[in-house]
């Protein structure tokens, strides 16, 4: 593992998934104890999708220096994550993302290795979608995001440009200005798109800090959001119980959302992609 920035350790090595592991993407319990969305919406899955997720843990290669995320086949609908063999408790972490649209993916911290729980930064690169802002799986399942955009395409399907987006109300039950109050700080849409650049390289950076943990990302230099998991009040989510949950350290993992509950969370084909992907550990 080489040696970047003063203090950052490289965490992939730019030739192969030593130091990874992949796991698919399970649907558990909404928040601790409580149900999934299975038992809230028994059709919402198909046989084929509950028998065959939890032996499809998506496509992770390496290719021109990066890692690269895909489903396992063009119309399969299984996500999955790469995972760190590692755990680490304050950190900050920094890391290159190019994703193409759509693609639902995201860095999971505190993660549990062989389920969902985790507290997700996420790169939602598609319609009604938000980057750098938060969602707590399986501790509340809460969204704390300031912005959602949309793109502007090409002829061939490629972004041009992000855009202003209204919140898409069929995929969540609050609105965007709820989902903004949970934050500490959240940046607005105008700050994103002044720093983020489009079909590009950007980088994101991620620090967490705290039992109970601040978490704080950044895009390109530009501060995007902060929650604090000590403060934060939301319906089933208990700061306590979470914290004991998923421990003081955890997992790093990286996302390749399904497409089974919402086929706009990834194009057929699309792939997310990350590389010089290093930490400095803090305690």
């Amino acid at each position: 593992m080489g040696q970047g920035e003063a203090g950052f350790e490289s965490i992939f090595n730019g030739r192969d998934l030593s130091g990874w592991f992949a796991t698919p993407r399970i649907y558990g319990p909404l928040w601790i104890g409580g149900p999934t969305l299975q038992d809230l919406m028994p059709t919402l899955f198909s046989e084929e999708y509950r028998e065959n997720a939890p032996q499809r843990p998506a496509v992770w290669t390496v290719e021109d220096g990066a890692l690269v995320g895909r489903q396992d086949d063009l119309d399969s609908g299984y996500g999955g994550y790469l995972v760190t063999e590692r755990e680490f408790g304050d950190f900050e972490l920094a890391l290159e993302a190019n994703p193409d649209w759509p693609a639902d993916t995201g860095v999971v911290v505190r993660k549990h290795p062989f389920s969902l729980p985790g507290i997700q930064v996420v790169v939602d690169h598609r319609p009604s979608g938000s980057i750098g802002g938060f969602y707590g799986g399986g501790i509340g399942n809460f969204h704390a995001i300031s912005f959602t955009f949309d793109a502007s395409l090409d002829e061939a399907g490629r972004v041009n440009a992000l855009r202003e987006s209204e919140d898409d109300p069929s995929a969540s039950y609050e609105s965007l200005e709820d989902k903004a109050k949970l934050l500490t700080y959240g940046a607005t849409l105008a700050d994103f798109l002044a720093a983020w650049r489009p079909a590009e390289w950007n980088e994101l950076r991620i620090r967490v800090v705290g039992a109970k943990p601040v978490i704080t990302t950044w895009v390109n230099g530009t501060k995007i959001a902060e929650l604090d998991l000590a403060t934060l009040t939301y319906p089933n989510y208990d700061a306590d119980q979470a914290a004991d949950f998923l421990g003081p350290r955890g997992r790093i993992a990286l996302e390749v959302h399904d497409s089974e509950v919402n086929p706009a969370c990834w194009g057929r084909g699309a792939a997310c992609r990350w590389r010089n992907i290093r930490v400095k550990e803090l305690s």
